[in-house]
């Protein structure tokens, strides 16, 4: 089973990381690491750097395509060779999913068109323009399309991705082997949920980061 997860400049490297550490240990499965070019490609921050073996051309038609995000998602919303990729492998995938600001990926190469769909909650009224119906749920199945919410929402997203490809025991066996127990110290993990000001503060210093293009 081929799963792909292409990857880009400024991508989020929990958002490919984390569903890759799930689905890696799915039985009979292949993870590959592609990219328009395959190499190296910094992560938004730019302190790791993440390494594409392959093309994207060397994976056309994946049985899973992961699409992660990251703040590189911005330069890739207009025609390129990765949205025709993903609009190419979703036409005979099994599962075409997301992770964060990877749906906004999907979305510019048409796949959520009519769909319920998430992405990081920051983002997410750039969904509506891109023909889906956004919801603030932390993981939303649409018949093969799965867009999880943002960063770490990626692992929940695997996790139920394994169960519907190997199902509930093995997922659960994958979730314990990883020690996928979250006990957050704070309930500041959504805006529904976190205090005022810290939604607030975060809202401007993103809108500050567009604005700067970094």
């Amino acid at each position: 089973m081929d799963i792909a997860i292409p990857i880009f400049d400024r991508i989020t490297a929990l958002d490919a990381i984390g569903p890759y550490e799930v689905l890696s240990r799915l039985p009979g499965a292949r993870v590959r690491f592609v990219a328009i070019t395959a190499g190296p490609y910094r992560t938004d921050n730019r302190q790791l750097t993440l390494m594409a073996d392959e093309p994207l051309a060397a994976v056309p038609h994946p049985e899973i395509v992961m699409v992660p995000g990251g703040f590189g998602t911005r330069a890739l919303m207009t025609p390129n060779p990765l949205l025709d990729w993903i609009s190419t492998a979703h036409a005979t995938s099994q599962w075409t999913t997301s992770v964060c600001t990877g749906s906004l990926l999907l979305g510019a190469a048409g796949v959520l068109r009519g769909l319920d769909a998430t992405t990081h909650w920051g983002s997410l009224e750039q969904l509506r323009d891109l023909g889906a119906r956004p919801t603030l749920k932390r993981v939303v199945e649409q018949g093969k399309v799965i867009t999880a919410a943002g960063v770490s929402s990626g692992i929940d997203m695997a996790l139920i991705l394994a169960a519907r490809v190997a199902g509930d025991d093995v997922a659960q066996s994958i979730q314990l082997s990883i020690e996928y127990d979250p006990q957050p110290p704070f309930t500041a993990g959504s805006p529904e949920t976190a205090p005022p000001h810290i939604v607030a503060g975060l809202r401007e210093r993103q809108r500050e980061r567009l604005a700067a293009g970094r």
